[in-house]
């Protein structure tokens, strides 16, 4: 948009709105067909700064600028000024200074501890980094730890799935169990199940690997009960009209939550279900107190083995990082696979032209307004079927085509018998006509 006036033409779109300032009670604007005319006139007005210093130019929005415009309009604080800009620079200096020296005290400390030998020796080091460590000692206990994770988290994604169900239900007394069990689950702290169920299935003579077994089974406890919460609060927190949507086309409260409400609710919940499933590879590091050879336990051995137990415990620090991020990184991956699945380009609307000059046809503007298939051919199958057996649509769609295709059947034996017909009777005149 142009902005004319009795010297310049400016461009209004390069305006920013916070350079607004009041103009003299002498001015005012007035739309013209070009744009807008500044004339001299009576009545308080704003115009741009720009326009009142006569500066024309189309200059770039920087970053910064950015920054500090949204800043300014930001209704949680102010935008800090030159003085307190220069206090928030000197507090970083000395946060900066003082991290350093933190950190440089402790190196130190490594280095000179008070008993025994220099911890950053590469004596204590080198059993912790060479060959032997890893393929003995690290290796073996991250598979370990990555197939007790694996099974715990399956394992607690069907019990969240199944106890979310549970807790939904419309049948009082399977509500009521699912929602004990689950405050259970979620009350009992992770070690306690495994030490229990590490006797239980040593009892029952699986002593080769009640470790493992009592390793998952209390993962899958607690955290497929969070997992259970997590997906009834995002039911909870979807619009009352899917579900009552899902109750319009006759489905049951089940199957709206299966195929509609828990669908969406898992989407929603997709970032509090990645931290979950973190947690569940942190925990399987409990493991090792009731002696399951996961990452952590190996670790202890060797730091035994050599005497350096902060080399290796520090070694399985790094390799619990990069698996927790690893893990975080592929899963964040999934939200976004599934929105490109189910999120598609709007269509504009199909309008009538009946239903555009005619405000008051709200028939014509009801049927333009509903999308046609294959280009705007009206569809086969009436529109006025909903119903409460709509849910049964498909079949009754495959019904009635068959229906339909015997009715084309029967036109086409109709037209060929009259053809038949036609030709018998020309004949016949033919005939007549010859004798």
């Amino acid at each position: 948009m142009k902005i004319t006036s009795s010297r310049d033409t400016f461009d209004y779109s390069a305006i920013d709105p916070d350079t607004l300032e009041p103009a003299d009670t002498s001015l005012f604007v007035q739309a013209v067909p070009g744009g807008f005319e500044r004339r001299v006139a009576n009545g308080p007005v704003k115009l741009p700064r720009a326009l009142r210093e006569g500066d024309t130019s189309d200059k770039p929005v920087t970053r910064q600028q950015r920054r500090e415009r949204s800043q300014k309009h930001s209704v949680l604080f102010d935008a800090p000024g030159p003085k307190a800009m220069a206090r928030i620079r000197v507090a970083n200096a000395i946060t900066v200074v003082l991290a350093v020296a933190v950190l440089a005290l402790i190196v130190w400390r490594f280095a000179h501890p008070p008993m025994g030998e220099n911890q950053l020796s590469w004596k204590l080091w080198e059993p912790a980094l060479n060959a032997r460590a890893w393929l003995s000692f690290y290796i073996p206990g991250a598979l370990s730890t990555l197939a007790a994770a694996a099974v715990s988290i399956v394992g607690a994604v069907v019990f969240g799935f199944v106890f979310a169900l549970g807790r939904l239900s419309h049948v009082a007394i399977i509500r009521w169990v699912s929602s004990v069990i689950i405050e259970f689950c979620r009350a009992v702290p992770v070690l306690l199940f495994m030490i229990f169920f590490w006797r239980v299935y040593a009892a029952l003579g699986l002593s080769d690997m009640a470790a493992f077994w009592a390793v998952v089974t209390g993962l899958v406890l607690y955290n497929g009960s969070v997992v259970t919460e997590l997906i009834r609060s995002g039911v909870g927190n979807l619009p009352l009209g899917q579900a009552e949507a899902a109750t319009a086309l006759g489905m049951s409260h089940m199957r709206s939550l299966m195929s509609i409400e828990i669908p969406q609710a898992v989407i929603a919940s997709m970032p509090a279900l990645v931290a979950q499933l973190v947690v569940v590879l942190k925990d399987t590091a409990l493991g090792s107190i009731i002696s399951y050879a996961d990452l952590l336990q190996r670790s202890r051995q060797l730091g035994a083995l050599y005497f350096n137990s902060l080399q290796t415990l520090f070694v399985a620090a790094v390799f619990y990082f990069v698996l927790c991020y690893w893990l975080t990184r592929w899963a964040q991956r999934i939200p976004e696979k599934m929105q490109s699945k189910t999120s598609g380009v709007a269509r504009s609307r199909a309008i009538q032209p009946e239903a555009i000059l005619d405000p008051d046809n709200i028939t014509a503007q009801e049927t333009a307004s509903r999308e046609r298939p294959f280009g705007g051919v009206p569809s086969d199958i009436p529109d006025h079927y909903h119903g409460s057996n709509a849910v049964r649509t498909r079949k009754w769609e495959g019904k009635h085509r068959h229906e339909q295709l015997k009715e084309q059947e029967h036109e086409i034996a109709r037209e060929r018998h009259e053809d038949r017909r036609a030709e018998r009777d020309y004949n016949a005149q033919h005939n007549a006509h010859r004798s």
